[in-house]
């Protein structure tokens, strides 16, 4: 398969090619240093990206930015972050790629489990996550072709512990390599609207 992979130099990014690039074509995307450019936020990118890409199998997201901060302190511009880029960044990806995309194709969101599970300065985060939840589970009714589509909610990483950890008190990390499995479930296998919890 030729896969689009939204995110890929990022730390979940390079977990997911290492997971599928030995079977399948992946076409790194991101803000630079990628196969091709995109900016997610802007759907006029999305669809340039797709244009440059050509016929695809599957996109696979592991991208999109959220604020963190108290709900006493957010601002509505602070909310719009996670709104415009981790949501409806890959509503764009969904709606844009839908059309280009190979009968039978896939996409894979990324959500995250604070959706579930709430931590102080999350309310955005929590909020988004579970937008993007109960978009992929209504999405997967509509899509035409026998498209597919799945999103992957995983707890923090091992690897950003370093960075995160105070913020994730009494959670249990787990690998990345955990998160790309449940990548390569929703691109591989038969399921659709369905969120992979990984944790």
């Amino acid at each position: 398969m030729k896969i689009i992979l939204i995110g890929a130099s990022g730390t979940l990014g390079q977990a997911i090619g290492r997971q599928l690039g030995p079977r399948h074509q992946i076409v790194a995307a991101g803000r630079a240093g990628a196969d091709v450019q995109v900016d997610i936020k802007d759907p006029a990118s999305v669809r340039r990206m797709y244009v440059q890409v050509g016929v695809f199998d599957a996109v696979v997201c592991a991208a999109g930015n959220v604020h963190f901060g108290t709900l006493g302190e957010m601002t509505p511009e602070q909310f719009s972050i996670g709104l415009k880029d981790k949501l409806m960044g890959q509503v764009n990806l969904v709606t844009e790629g839908q059309h280009r995309i190979a009968d039978g194709g896939s996409f894979t969101l990324i959500s995250g489990i604070l959706s579930q599970d709430p931590i102080r300065g999350g309310s955005s985060a929590a909020m988004v996550n579970a937008a993007l939840d109960a978009f992929v589970a209504a999405a997967a009714i509509d899509l035409p072709r026998g498209i597919r589509i799945n999103s992957v909610s995983p707890t923090v990483f091992v690897e950003s512990m370093a960075v995160y950890g105070p913020y994730f008190s009494g959670f249990k990390p787990v690998p990345v390599d955990d998160a790309a499995l449940a990548f390569a479930k929703s691109v591989e296998g038969a399921q659709t609207g369905r969120t992979y919890q990984v944790v």
